[in-house]
């Protein structure tokens, strides 16, 4: 399983994801499901991906393949990095996944496995404005607004109360990167199908660049928020009030 998180804010977006797959509880690898592409002074896109590898897989290899394409001028030749808007970038991607469900989904369930992917997109190109996308198995895909400033895929059920609570346009960026770290420590917490090492990218407004590192199990700077979010929670608890019972 996976779970990939991006929180849109007005000075950005910040996006993290894991990097642990799992087909049995003795077959775990790691895959990077976070992408990124930049074109200098013009654009930067993020894409964070979840669902059948091969699928999502075959979608960044078309897309990836679509670039060339564009950059040797061939007729017709249209990608992420040359369209004239982060919406067609998004259809651009929809089509993509679109084409592989339409080839593979009856051949992959046919086999006893599920087809179904669904892929964050983050971007913003000269001019524009930075915009986040969820992009469905069908090629459909809905944008983030001020009511709805954060995406999540995979297994984003634990994750989510802290967004609930935190997270608005206004939140500082800085902040926001702490909640995103706590969103998927809560995560790892309650579900081992999701896992270290993590990929954290943020997109400043207006930077026309990403910012991105890896996470290790070992990393100080994540140790460091998760234990003290677990000390907080634990001593937030403690001074709860007693409930009486009659």
């Amino acid at each position: 399983m996976t779970y990939c998180l991006a929180l849109k804010v007005r000075e950005g977006v910040v996006l993290l994801s894991d990097t642990r797959t799992n087909a049995g509880l003795d077959d775990i690898s790691r895959f990077r499901k976070m992408f990124v592409w930049e074109r200098r002074g013009d654009r930067a896109i993020v894409l964070l991906t979840a669902g059948n590898l091969g699928v999502t897989q075959g979608v960044v290899t078309r897309l990836e393949d679509a670039i060339d394409a564009a950059a040797r001028d061939e007729d017709g030749a249209e990608s992420i990095l040359s369209c004239a808007t982060m919406y067609r970038a998004a259809e651009l991607v929809g089509e993509a996944m679109n084409a592989l469900q339409a080839r593979d989904r009856a051949r992959i369930e046919a086999h006893g496995s599920a087809a179904d992917a669904s892929i964050i997109m983050a971007g913003q190109r000269k001019g524009g404005k930075v915009r986040l996308f969820l992009i469905y198995s069908a090629g459909n895909f809905i944008e983030a607004t001020d009511d709805t400033p954060f995406l999540q895929i995979g297994e984003h059920k634990y994750g989510k109360p802290i967004l609930d609570r935190v997270i608005a346009p206004a939140t500082p960026l800085k902040d926001a990167l702490k909640a995103a770290l706590i969103s998927m420590d809560s995560t790892m917490r309650s579900n081992l199908s999701v896992g270290m090492p993590l990929d954290l990218a943020v997109l400043s407004t207006d930077a026309l660049t990403v910012q991105s590192r890896r996470l290790e199990a070992d990393d100080p700077n994540f140790r460091a928020i998760s234990d003290a979010w677990s000390n907080e929670l634990r001593e937030a608890f403690h001074a709860l009030p007693d409930v009486p019972l009659r």
